[in-house]
């Protein structure tokens, strides 16, 4: 009984063998000819921001602070007055220095008066020479003095101006470290404050010394460059994108040997004041590469670090390395280098790809099979 199920079980184990579908191999894969197109780059680097011109403000006299002008943050224009410093002394100081204008001027004209009076006597052989030499020498002397005192009342008049520190630009005012009643001088260890210019941002960023070869090579000169780079991008410390874009308006025509980058600035409007001076952020600059040979990711695989493809010779597969450029996120590449106009790869499947693999490009019946057979499914 034993034996009779044992034959039953083997011979039902062989007739479900004999039915099995047999599987064969598909050596039909999606191929590419390699062509030339155009692709823009973007190259991202940390940047700092600045104001176009952050002046620090320093009294040019001494005093004691009466008034604060001004609030931290305020908006001010050029040649408002931000702070006064007592001017009790220096509006003294002037008051003497016009009086002393006043008797320069008086002994001026007493001595004009002695030298023609003595003009007419020595004339008239009343006087000597000597005399009239004396006298005219009187008259240099107190032109002299005037020309001093009106140079001090000059002085003492800007003594007195300086009292009110004034904006020397348009901008926004910084920190306020002094307050009413603290004694200043132009020797102070801190600026009274600091004036930003927003109205338009300096961006300044680095980039290495390849880069700036590359970039230099690419339009000509660094001048050139600098006419016909587009405008860049900024992103800011919170990851948003700036919503007006940049130029790039000076580099530097000296390499920092300690970095070994060179620093360009770019110049971005801040209508609305969203960006700060002393901010960060990234730039993003675009790159445009033309006539260059693009790939999918996806005809590509890696090994040991190195990027390579599959061309098709002869009908077989054969792997190539190539030197690549990630560009769209990484979904295409660019190759530098390992292929030319004209070759043939496979551009899906590589995974399943061996050395020498036969390759049939796949047709146009067989790539349409599968959305065939898959409409029929869902009907």
């Amino acid at each position: 009984m034993t034996k009779q199920m044992m034959t039953l079980i083997c011979s039902v184990t062989l007739a479900a063998c004999g039915q099995a579908p047999t599987v064969q191999t598909n050596s039909e894969y999606e191929v590419m000819g390699i062509t030339t197109s155009d692709r823009e780059l973007q190259t991202t680097y940390s940047a700092s921001i600045r104001g176009r011109q952050d002046i620090d403000i320093y009294p040019q006299v001494s005093g004691f602070l009466t008034k604060l002008c001004v609030e931290e943050g305020q908006s001010v224009r050029k040649g408002q007055v931000l702070f006064i410093i007592d001017q009790v002394p220096y509006r003294a100081a002037l008051q003497t220095a016009e009086a002393n204008v006043e008797a320069a001027r008086a002994s001026v004209a007493t001595a004009q008066l002695t030298y023609d009076s003595k003009k007419e006597l020595f004339a008239q052989n009343v006087i000597s020479e000597f005399d009239l030499q004396t006298s005219y020498n009187n008259l240099l002397t107190a032109k002299a003095q005037l020309a001093q005192t009106e140079a001090q009342r000059v002085s003492a008049a800007n003594n007195l101006s300086y009292t009110e520190v004034k904006s020397p630009a348009d901008g926004v005012v910084g920190t306020l470290p002094y307050r009413v009643g603290a004694l200043v001088s132009a020797s102070l260890p801190k600026p009274l404050t600091t004036v930003s210019d927003n109205s338009d941002m300096y961006v300044y960023f680095s980039m290495t010394e390849n880069q700036l070869l590359d970039m230099t090579r690419r339009y000509g000169s660094k001048n050139k460059a600098l006419e016909e780079m587009p405008s860049i991008s900024l992103i800011l410390n919170d990851k948003s994108t700036y919503p007006s874009q940049g130029k790039i308006e000076t580099i530097s025509g000296v390499i920092d040997t300690s970095t070994g980058t060179v620093s360009l600035r770019a110049v971005f409007p801040n209508k609305d004041g969203l960006l700060q001076s002393g901010g960060s952020g990234n730039v993003v600059v675009p790159v445009q590469k033309r006539n260059c040979i693009v790939i999918p990711q996806a005809a590509t695989y890696e090994l040991q670090d190195k990027v390579f493809v599959f061309k098709v010779i002869d009908g077989k597969a054969q792997s190539a390395p190539v030197d690549v450029t990630r560009v769209n996120g990484g979904k295409e590449y660019i190759v530098d280098n390992g292929l030319s106009v004209g070759d043939i790869i496979v551009a899906e499947g590589v995974g399943l790809l061996r050395e020498g693999t036969p390759v049939q490009p796949k047709s146009a019946s067989s790539a349409a099979q599968p959305t065939a057979n898959q409409q029929t499914k869902e009907d």
